[in-house]
């Protein structure tokens, strides 16, 4: 028999940061688990803002990797000439503290040789990076996924930093860590890469520096939360509470089961009427993630039982491919809030998931 799952209800974001807090004065990591939408990047500077902004004695003592931390960084395309392309640091943050004095190419290198295979250039007197693949493919524009790469390559490099800090360094402020998806745009292999190495680096400085670490990506949570089960660390699942705040659920017994929220979130969906384009996405991923786990040649074997079948799969095939944003959400016609009912009842009907009733 499972045991009851603890929870706890939030009206507002600070309210979660205050609590991530409170977690870590008797853990070393929090690991958790939001959608996209769920307000993960909001929550990160709501947590670095409980020190900063306080009345009596404010301090910095975050350093975070999120949605900011990429923006310190932006490209000039050398629209001109089309031959100077480099990358603009933003000197002014205190996340570059020092950067200059403690010249950090090879220990950037470091990580960066285990993920991609470009070279780079700071210029210190300028704040610019170029990058290059061999002697003679120089000022290249690199991808996203590599420009991705590289800043959290920079993060590591400054985390490792303020974890090997004595006290008398230029990251002694370095309190709590706290990043939010570090993956974006990266293929799985690259993520299991980057969650490893995570790992052994916040093992390198446990009891010393806090860490909060928060994603949507299920594969990444995953295998952080196996690399950390060595260590104390304490996991949640945090989900929108409707319109009255946020819910957090303890998920250390059951440290993955976001596949479930999700068929909650689509049920209540489909019973509210409230059925929007992104729901199909959320649809197709749940039957993926299905036709996987059970060996099927493809999702639509997922919904075999249903009239129509192949109809049906071209439909939610085109459907879900749709440039569908949750930010901007669209609501659907009736006859295709029809498909989407039709398909997601066959489904649940063919796979009796226990749908708890916190997610109600």
């Amino acid at each position: 028999m499972s045991s009851k799952k603890k929870l706890y209800k939030y009206t507002t974001l600070k309210n979660v940061a205050v609590r991530l807090r409170d977690d870590l004065n008797n853990h070393y990591v929090v690991l958790l688990y939001a959608y996209n939408g769920t307000g993960k990047t909001r929550l990160s500077m709501e947590f670095k803002d409980i020190s900063k902004k306080r009345k009596k004695n404010p301090v910095t003592d975050t350093l975070y990797y999120n949605a900011y931390t990429e923006d310190l960084f932006h490209w000039n395309n050398d629209l001109e000439n089309d031959t100077q392309r480099h990358l603009i640091i933003n000197r002014n943050s205190q996340f570059f503290e020092g950067f200059k004095e403690l010249a950090l190419e090879e220990k950037i290198f470091s990580f960066l040789e285990r993920y991609a295979d470009f070279d780079f250039r700071i210029d210190y007197d300028n704040w610019t990076i170029t990058f290059n693949k061999g002697e003679d493919n120089n000022h290249i524009k690199i991808s996203r996924g590599e420009e991705n790469i590289f800043i959290w390559c920079i993060f590591l490099a400054i985390a490792e930093l303020a974890i090997d800090d004595d006290g008398s360094g230029s990251h002694n402020w370095v309190k709590f860590i706290y990043i939010d998806d570090p993956i974006s745009s990266l293929d799985d292999n690259n993520a299991i890469g980057i969650a490893s190495d995570l790992a052994k680096l916040l093992k390198k400085g446990k009891d010393k520096i806090k860490v909060v670490i928060s994603s949507h990506h299920s594969l990444f949570y995953n295998v952080m939360y196996n690399e950390l089960k060595m260590i104390e660390h304490k996991s949640h699942f945090l989900h929108k509470n409707g319109t009255e705040g946020y819910i957090l659920m303890a998920t250390n017994e059951t440290p993955f089961f976001h596949h479930v929220a999700l068929l909650s979130e689509l049920k209540k969906a489909s019973e509210s009427g409230k059925v929007n384009t992104y729901h199909f996405n959320m649809l197709r991923s749940i039957l993926e993630k299905t036709s996987t786990f059970f060996g099927y040649d493809d999702f639509s074997d997922c919904i075999s039982d249903i009239e129509d079948e192949v109809l049906f799969s071209r439909a939610l095939n085109i459907l879900s491919h749709g440039k569908y944003s949750i930010y901007q959400p669209v609501e659907m016609n009736q006859d295709n809030k029809d498909l989407f009912n039709k398909i997601l009842t066959t489904f649940l009907g063919k796979y009796e998931f226990q749908l708890p009733e916190v997610f109600a």
